[in-house]
């Protein structure tokens, strides 16, 4: 596949890379300042996301945009939902997104210490970053892109196990981490899952 990785700086977005040239793909990333990536990476340095031309030029022919564009804290916040629209305003075809857990409502069969206290605590304490992230799902749905939306727990640095949980349109219930390598691996695996597009994913370990 021709894939066009943004945030590809960042940690999830650096697994994307590393595990898209794995398996063979041509990759394209779009970053805001230039940085060393692995060879064969072919690099696009676009400072402002508002150059709508310079975007469509970077994701033309792409089969798929992914991006790990989004808020550290809140402090960031409102950075996912702006970058996003940014992109949808270049027309991808497909374009898989990372959201989080918290920004829907915990599955009814969660526990009741999830449902009830965990969940609501932070929720408060990354209120912007929820809010930026539902915001971006609401341009997602908005847009005639072919979307998916994985909501990961606590991501950690920890190695690709293959062994996640994905659930479609929802959260996965008692699952609070899940590795990068995993999420990326999640992502890449939901470009040929026509069950994913369109539609949020809870993604745990």
């Amino acid at each position: 596949m021709k894939l066009t990785i943004f945030g590809a700086s960042g940690r999830t977005g650096a697994e994307l890379v590393r595990q898209a040239l794995e398996r063979g793909d041509e990759v394209t990333v779009v970053v805001r300042r230039r940085a060393s990536f692995a060879p064969g990476v072919t690099v696009r340095v676009i400072p402002d996301f508002a150059d709508t031309a310079a975007l469509r030029e970077a994701i033309d022919g792409a089969d798929a945009v992914l991006s790990a564009i989004g808020p550290r804290s809140g402090k960031d916040a409102p950075v996912a939902a702006p970058a996003t629209r940014a992109i949808l305003a270049a027309h991808p075809g497909r374009i898989v997104v990372i959201s989080a857990a918290p920004v829907a409502p915990p599955p009814p069969d969660d526990s009741f210490i999830s449902r009830r206290i965990a969940l609501p605590i932070v929720e408060r304490a990354l209120r912007p970053v929820y809010e930026d992230l539902r915001e971006m799902e609401a341009a997602l749905a908005a847009s005639d892109s072919v979307w998916t939306a994985f909501r990961p727990p606590r991501l950690t640095n920890g190695k690709a196990t293959g062994r996640y949980q994905t659930r479609v349109g929802a959260s996965v219930p008692r699952s609070f981490l899940l590795s990068r390598a995993d999420l990326a691996a999640a992502m890449l695996a939901s470009l040929t899952r026509p069950d994913t597009e369109r539609t949020a994913i809870g993604v745990a370990a």
